[in-house]
């Protein structure tokens, strides 16, 4: 199916499609105020662009009214999403999860206890105990030493 542009819609999507990876940001000299705003309302009103935050920006219908393939931008916003897509496919580690600041407090000389490990996350006891033995040992491959000092308390050691 062919859609009909006019003359204006027609240079204001070639325009997006050329000089600003589908974005519109020009208009003809002669359209002006409340005429521009008409113009993006016939053009939102037949799908030939979208509304993208603050901006309009064409759509696959308006690429395929001027019969031209849609030009992949290379935006710094584009280029953050297929970093994070990337970086979705990786293990995910973040510094200030909960799992962080354990393996943080098993690192540390002193070790930690089950309590102390307990009043920073706000895991129960079972919690931190199914953490060394699933996330810790079998998942992360972390060997976990444990020695009882002088006063019973048991402390738990990232060696």
């Amino acid at each position: 199916m062919t859609i009909q542009l006019t003359p204006s819609q027609r240079a204001i999507l070639t325009h997006a499609h050329q000089h600003t990876e589908g974005k519109i940001i020009w208009f003809p000299e002669n359209i002006k105020g409340g005429a521009r705003q008409k113009v993006i309302d016939g053009l939102s009103k037949r799908t030939l662009i979208t509304e993208g935050g603050k901006d309009w920006l064409m759509t696959a219908e308006g690429y395929e009214a001027l019969g031209v393939p849609r030009k992949v931008p290379v935006s710094a916003q584009v280029l953050a999403e297929i970093i994070e897509v990337a970086e979705r496919s990786k293990p995910r580690t973040r510094d200030n999860s909960k799992q962080a600041q354990v393996i943080a407090m098993l690192k540390r000389p002193e070790g930690a206890t089950i309590p102390q490990i307990c009043e920073t996350t706000g895991w129960q006891q079972h919690t931190v105990r199914g953490t060394f033995a699933g996330a810790f040992k079998k998942k992360l491959r972390m060997e976990i030493t444990s020695t009882k000092e002088a006063d019973g308390q048991r402390i738990y050691r990232a060696a």
